[in-house]
C-alpha cells in the first residue's frame, strides 16, 4: 500500500507539474517548478500562485517564448586615422592688432617688424591651428623679432636650429622642422628695404612655427592615440603653445628648453641610443636576411639552415660551445635538419626562453637571427612615439605590463625586483593601452562577469541550460540586489541589456584564482592569478579576455603591499574574500612596445601580436603627408 500511495503521489505531482508548465513562459520557469515539486526548496517569499489550467495532451508541444534578439557585443575597433589639417597664419588679424596698438618707437626691431607686417599681403606658410593662433597672439602683444637682429640669425636662433635639424635623432621626421640659416643683407633703396623686411618676417614666423611644432611633437607625440583605436585610452597631453612661445622668446637657452620636452626617462634614452647605433650599423654593412616564414622540422631541408647554425655558433658562450661545439662544427654546412642537430636547436631555444620543441619556426628564427635592422629601426621609431603618450617621468617605483613581450616588471627605487611571464588578451579581446595607479589587492576574489562575456558566451548557454550558473559556482543578483536562482530566469526573454549581475564565487575554479591586483579603470583590466597555469609555458600567451594573468601573482601582490609572500598566503588561507590597500599607490603602465629596453639599456624586439604597429605607422605617414602641404 505504501508503494501505491507513493506512486499515486508521484503521478499527481507529475500531473500538477505538467499543468503548471502549461502556464510557464520558458523552460527556465518549468525547471523552477519542478525544483519546487521534487525537493529543491524555495523560500516562501519566492513562491508563486498559479491558476489551474487544463492538462495539455502529451503530443502537444509546450509553447516557448521566442528568444529576444541579441546583438553580439563587439570589441573596440581600429579607426581610419585623420591627420590634423593645416591653416594659414591669420596675417590680417595680426595687422589689425598692431594697428590698434601703435608702436612705442619709429626705429629699431619693433619698427622693422611692424613695417614688414604692414607690407606683407599674405604668407605661403601653413601650420597647425593651435600654432597659428599662438603666433598671432604672441606677436600682437610683442611685435618684435625673436630670432633675428640687424645681422641676421641670432646665437639663440642658431641653437634652436641645431635642435630642429637634429629631430631625426629623436625618431621624428626631419623635414617637419628643419630650418636653414639665412643672411639678410642691408638694403639702401626703399623697395629693397621692404623686400628685406618681408623676407625676414617670413623666416621669423616659419622658425617660430617649426619650433612650436617640435615642442608639441616632443611633448605629446605626432599622433593622437585615442584616434587610432578604441583600445587606446590616454588623457591627451596638453601643451599651452602661447606659454611655450613666451618661454622660447625670453629664455637664454631655448634649445635646452626644447630638448627638455622629450620624455625624461631611461627607456626613452635607451631607445634613442639604440636608434643611433642601428642607423650607423645599417649604413656600414650588409646584413644576412633569413626567410622569416621558415618552418623546419627534423628530417626536413632548407638552404637557410647553415646560416642559422652559424648564428648559433657565433652567439654561443663557452658552456654552450663545450656541450654542442663538436656537433655544430661537424654539420656546419648541411641544409638537412638531422637528428644530431635537434639537441642543439633545443638548447638554443631554452637559452632564449622559447619552448624547446626542436622545431625551427618563425619565432625561433626571429629570436636567433634577429630582425633586419630596418625592421628594428621601425619598431624603435614607433616605441619612441608611444612613449610620448605616457607621462614623461615614469617614477622610480612602477609596474610595467608590456603586452607584446608577455611580461610584467616591477621596479622599486630604480631596481627591477620582479620580472614574470603574463597571459594577455586575445586579438579579439585585446588588452587596452593606458596607465593608471595600483590601489589594492583582493584575496579570494569574486569574478564579476562582464556584460560582453554574458552576452557573447554565457547567454547562448543559459538559453539551452538555465540552471548552468547555479551548478557551476556563480551567483545571480537582480536589479534590487536580491540573489536569485539562475534556473528561475527566463533567459529567452533576456537581450543585450541583461537585468542581472553575475559573479563567480571564490574557489579553486574561479577564473581569477587566488587574488587580483586592482587599478580600477573603466575597461575592467587588472592583474590576477589563474587556475590555467599551463598557458605560461607557451611562447605566445594571448588567451585572456583582456586582463593580465600573472605567472607569480603572490610575489607581485607581496611587492605591491610591502609584505612577504608568506603573509600573502595567510590572507588567502581559509578562502574568505578580503582586500588590503597598498600603502602608496604605484604607477602601472599597461603598454604596447614591440621594441623595449631593460634597465641596463639592452633593447629586445617582439612580434606585433595585435597589428598595432601597422596602424600607427600608417597614421604617422598621414601626418607627414598633411604637413608636406605646408611650406
Amino acid at each position: 500500500m505504501a508503494n501505491v500511495f507513493h506512486a499515486r503521489n508521484a503521478v499527481s505531482a507529475v500531473a500538477l507539474a505538467v499543468t503548471l508548465v502549461g502556464y510557464s513562459s520558458s523552460q527556465a520557469d518549468a525547471q523552477y517548478l519542478f525544483d519546487r515539486l521534487f525537493g529543491n526548496r524555495v523560500p516562501r517569499q519566492q513562491q508563486q500562485v498559479v491558476p489551474p489550467t487544463a492538462v495539455p495532451r502529451p503530443q502537444e508541444p509546450v509553447a516557448q517564448a521566442k528568444p529576444a534578439a541579441v546583438k553580439k557585443v563587439s570589441a573596440p575597433s581600429f579607426y581610419n586615422y585623420k591627420a590634423e589639417g593645416l591653416v594659414s597664419i591669420n596675417l590680417a588679424a595680426l595687422k589689425s592688432a598692431l594697428e590698434a596698438k601703435p608702436g612705442a618707437t619709429t626705429e629699431g626691431q619693433e619698427s622693422l617688424f611692424r613695417e614688414a607686417v604692414a607690407a606683407t599681403a599674405e604668407l605661403e606658410l601653413k601650420v597647425e591651428k593651435a600654432i597659428a593662433d599662438a603666433i598671432v597672439a604672441h606677436y600682437s602683444a610683442r611685435p618684435e623679432f625673436i630670432w633675428l637682429d640687424e645681422n641676421g640669425t641670432t646665437q639663440r636662433a642658431r641653437g634652436v636650429m641645431g635642435v630642429l635639424n637634429g629631430a631625426e635623432s629623436h625618431g621624428l621626421t626631419g623635414s617637419d622642422y628643419s630650418v636653414n640659416s639665412r643672411f639678410f643683407p642691408a638694403a639702401t633703396s626703399e623697395e629693397a628695404k621692404l623686400h628685406r623686411a618681408k623676407s625676414m618676417l617670413r623666416w621669423e614666423l616659419m622658425m617660430t612655427a617649426r619650433a612650436l611644432r617640435y615642442a608639441r611633437d616632443a611633448n605629446m607625440g605626432r599622433v593622437d592615440p585615442n584616434k587610432l583605436s578604441g583600445f587606446h585610452d590616454f588623457a591627451r597631453a596638453k601643451l599651452d603653445e602661447k606659454l611655450v612661445l613666451s618661454v622660447l622668446a625670453s629664455s637664454d637657452a631655448p634649445d635646452r628648453y626644447l630638448e627638455s620636452l622629450h620624455p625624461q626617462n631611461d627607456a626613452y634614452a635607451a631607445l634613442k641610443d639604440e636608434l643611433a647605433k642601428l642607423r650607423a650599423e645599417a649604413a656600414a654593412d650588409e646584413e644576412v636576411v633569413l626567410d622569416p616564414q621558415l618552418l623546419l622540422k627534423p628530417g626536413g631541408t632548407h638552404p637557410d639552415l647553415p646560416k642559422i647554425l652559424k648564428i648559433i655558433d657565433r652567439k654561443a658562450d663557452s658552456s654552450f660551445r663545450e656541450q654542442h661545439g663538436t656537433v655544430l662544427a661537424a654539420f656546419a654546412g648541411t641544409d638537412t635538419y638531422l637528428d644530431e642537430l635537434v639537441p642543439v636547436i633545443k638548447a638554443a631555444q631554452r637559452q632564449h626562453d622559447l619552448n624547446p620543441d626542436g622545431i625551427i619556426g618563425r619565432r625561433t628564427v626571429g629570436v636567433l637571427a634577429g630582425e633586419t635592422k630596418a625592421a628594428k629601426i621601425e619598431k624603435i621609431l614607433l616605441a619612441m612615439e608611444r612613449l610620448r603618450w605616457h607621462p614623461s617621468h615614469w617614477g622610480n617605483t612602477r609596474v610595467v605590463l608590456n603586452v607584446p613581450s608577455f611580461t610584467a616588471s616591477y621596479v622599486e627605487n630604480g631596481v627591477e625586483k620582479l620580472n614574470m611571464r603574463t597571459v594577455v588578451g586575445t586579438t579579439t579581446n585585446q588588452t587596452y593601452f593606458f596607465h593608471d595607479e595600483i590601489e589594492y589587492v583582493e584575496f579570494n576574489p569574486y569574478w564579476g562577469v562582464p556584460n560582453s562575456i554574458m552576452v557573447n558566451e554565457k547567454l547562448p548557454q543559459l538559453r539551452r541550460d538555465p540552471g548552468l550558473l547555479d551548478r557551476t559556482g556563480y551567483e545571480v543578483y537582480d536589479r534590487n540586489g536580491r540573489q536569485v536562482s539562475s534556473a528561475s530566469i527566463n533567459w529567452n526573454s533576456v537581450g543585450n541589456n541583461i537585468p542581472y549581475s553575475v559573479r563567480q564565487k571564490p574557489g579553486p575554479s574561479n577564473s581569477l584564482g587566488e587574488l587580483k591586483i586592482m587599478f580600477p579603470n573603466k575597461h575592467d583590466i587588472y592583474m590576477h592569478d589563474t587556475p590555467s597555469r599551463n598557458l605560461f609555458s607557451r611562447d605566445v600567451r594571448s588567451f585572456s579576455h583582456g586582463c593580465v594573468r600573472l605567472e607569480d601573482p603572490r610575489a607581485m601582490a607581496a611587492a605591491m603591499l610591502g609584505i612577504s609572500k608568506e603573509e600573502v598566503g595567510k590572507h588567502i588561507a581559509g578562502g574568505k574574500n578580503n582586500r588590503k590597500t597598498v600603502p602608496v599607490k604605484i604607477p602601472v603602465y599597461v603598454s604596447y612596445f614591440t621594441a623595449w629596453p631593460d634597465l641596463a639599456g639592452n633593447v629586445s624586439y617582439y612580434d606585433d601580436i595585435y597589428g598595432r604597429d601597422a596602424h600607427l605607422a600608417k597614421a604617422l605617414g598621414l601626418v607627414d603627408n598633411a604637413r608636406s602641404a605646408g611650406s
